[in-house]
């Protein structure tokens, strides 16, 4: 076989892969919502589109869990559709000088929003915050998930309230027994 027609082989094949495991990856930033900075707006917005939740996605230029995150997971169409469809999206530059309006109405930094407000010690963080912009427990995630897959979970556990039940770390044990 010629180097050309392995090279349209291979191609083929990856083709029929990304069909088969979702389709074509997206733009990561299709994953997040725009923001102007006033997170008590956020939560009006969330609420009148009947969201269950606002997630916020911490993190800085130089993460490569962050780049992973973004290139692997977060620009896959069924991830995007299904945060798109029960959760408000945001991100927050840990080291951002923005200024933001938290969700309690007072104006901070990104950076200070994250560290003072947040303990945001690494990247990527995923939070996932309550209608009334209180941190839901359990509800947070650090680092890189191991894909797709267990990033969804995590975003189950939130729209089925299993953190009312158990830690989102038995959640998934449970998830990869059924499996």
């Amino acid at each position: 076989m010629r180097p050309v027609q392995r090279f349209g082989l291979g191609l083929v094949l990856s083709l029929v892969m990304l069909v088969v495991q979702g389709g074509v990856p997206r733009d990561p930033g299709n994953f997040f919502d725009q923001t102007l900075g006033d997170f008590r707006e956020e939560l009006e917005t969330a609420r009148q589109s009947g969201k269950k939740a606002i997630l916020i996605m911490f993190e800085m230029d130089e993460c490569p869990f962050c780049h992973r995150m973004k290139q692997t997971v977060l620009n896959q169409p069924e991830i995007q559709d299904y945060f798109k469809q029960h959760f408000l999206v945001l991100s927050v530059d840990i080291e951002g000088d923005v200024e933001i309006t938290d969700f309690k109405g007072d104006v901070t930094t990104e950076k200070d929003f994250a560290f003072k407000g947040n303990r945001v010690r690494a990247t990527p963080v995923f939070a996932f915050f309550d209608l009334n912009g209180d941190p839901i427990k359990g509800a947070r995630y650090t680092g890189a998930t191991k894909g797709p897959d267990e990033f969804r979970w995590f975003g189950e556990y939130v729209v089925d309230e299993v953190f009312r039940e158990m830690s989102f770390t038995r959640y998934k044990r449970a998830r990869l027994q059924t499996q």
